[in-house]
C-alpha cells in the first residue's frame, strides 16, 4: 500500500506519462488529464482530446457514433501499449479494466482494477 505522498508522486508520474503518450501517438496533447489511485484502482480521466475535425463530425448526424468508434480504436491501442507500464509502475497485475468515450462532451474515462490494494 502506498503512503499518501508516494501515491501523489505516482499519480503525477502517470499523468506526465499519459500526456507524453498522447502527444506521441496523436501528435497533440490532451487538455486535461486527471489520475486517481484509490485502493486497488487506477482511474484515468481525459478531457479535451478531440481534434477540430472530430468536433465538427460529432455535430453531424451519426457523428457521435463515428467519432466514438474511431476513438475506441485509439483506446484499444492505449490498453495494449500501457497496461504493461501501469503494472510495472504500480507493481500489481491488472485483473479488470473498462473505458468509454463521450465524444459529445470530449471526455474519456478508463478504470483499471489491480489484483491488490495499491
Amino acid at each position: 500500500m502506498f503512503l499518501d505522498q508516494e501515491r501523489r508522486k505516482l499519480q503525477h508520474e502517470i499523468k506526465t506519462y499519459m500526456i507524453q503518450y498522447f502527444k506521441r501517438i496523436l501528435g497533440r496533447g490532451v487538455d486535461e488529464v486527471k489520475i486517481t489511485i484509490f485502493e486497488d484502482m487506477l482511474i484515468i480521466r481525459l478531457k479535451g482530446f478531440l481534434t477540430e475535425p472530430e468536433k465538427y463530425i460529432v455535430n453531424t448526424p451519426n457523428g457521435k457514433e463515428i467519432v466514438r468508434a474511431s476513438r475506441r480504436q485509439v483506446g484499444d491501442q492505449h490498453v495494449i501499449d500501457n497496461i504493461p507500464y501501469f503494472e510495472e509502475t504500480l507493481k500489481a497485475k491488472v485483473v479488470y479494466h473498462s473505458y468509454d468515450i463521450d465524444p459529445e462532451n470530449d471526455f474519456a474515462g478508463h478504470l483499471i482494477v489491480f489484483n491488490h490494494v495499491l
